[in-house]
């Protein structure tokens, strides 16, 4: 069972998944990163290009999503050196920090609570993510091209690359994508029609919808939609 909730830190998600039948699950790409727990451990979610898929034993999971372009701040290492990753925390930082930091969480009252009060601290400990960031998810995400966006935000087009690699993991054309896959699912779970679907998240056509979906979430509109 998955279950999620805003979190204290402001933009950022809180969720916890418990065991329910097998162990194999699919994690679209969503633009974000994670801090997770699983089992007494916390480990790094990077940014992912394609769905990742989950196998082996049953097992409780949390973690903290942040939003796209604030996570590389807090956890201290570019998005890109961790897009398509899932890695251990001590691989990032120091054996003695990851240590204080897992028992912080495992002595909380529920690893959700203490993942949010390390986020937390690391925030006030941290500069604000540069506001750019935010104005670049804002513009793709409202389905702007790429070359309007570098103009609009009065930077080139080789240095809207540059930051979106080192915030984002990709490029900006690749996080347009990953934000208009999100975009059709919102829609079509809400009921629409997938041709109307298509037509309202910026797809050429219903076909074409399909064809981002297999490439990027390995699975049709129909099965990401199965209840």
């Amino acid at each position: 069972m998955y279950a999620e909730r805003a979190s204290r830190l402001a933009g950022a998600v809180v969720w916890t998944s418990t065991p329910s039948g097998s162990g194999t699950g699919r994690v679209l790409p969503d633009g974000c990163m994670d801090l997770l727990w699983k089992e007494g451990r916390l480990l790094v979610a990077g940014p992912d290009t394609r769905a990742y898929v989950t196998e082996g034993a049953p097992a409780r999971w949390a973690g903290i999503r942040f939003p796209p372009g604030t996570a590389p701040a807090l956890l201290g290492v570019p998005a890109r050196e961790l897009r398509d990753r899932r890695v251990d925390l001590a691989d990032l930082w120091p054996a003695a920090e990851v240590r204080r930091v897992t028992a912080r969480v495992n002595a909380a009252a529920d690893p959700v609570s203490g993942l949010e009060e390390v986020a937390l601290s690391r925030a006030a400990d941290t500069e604000p993510p540069d506001p750019l960031l935010r104005r670049i998810v804002a513009a793709l995400d409202a389905g702007r091209p790429v070359a309007a966006t570098a103009d609009e935000l009065g930077v080139t087009a080789r240095q809207l690359h540059r930051r979106s690699l080192a915030a984002f993991g990709y490029g900006p054309k690749t996080l347009a994508r990953v934000l208009r896959l999100q975009r059709a699912l919102t829609l079509a779970r809400g009921g629409l029609p997938l041709a109307e679907t298509a037509a309202r998240a910026g797809f050429a056509d219903q076909a074409h919808l399909t064809r981002e979906v297999g490439e990027l979430a390995g699975a049709t509109p129909g099965e990401l939609l199965r209840p």
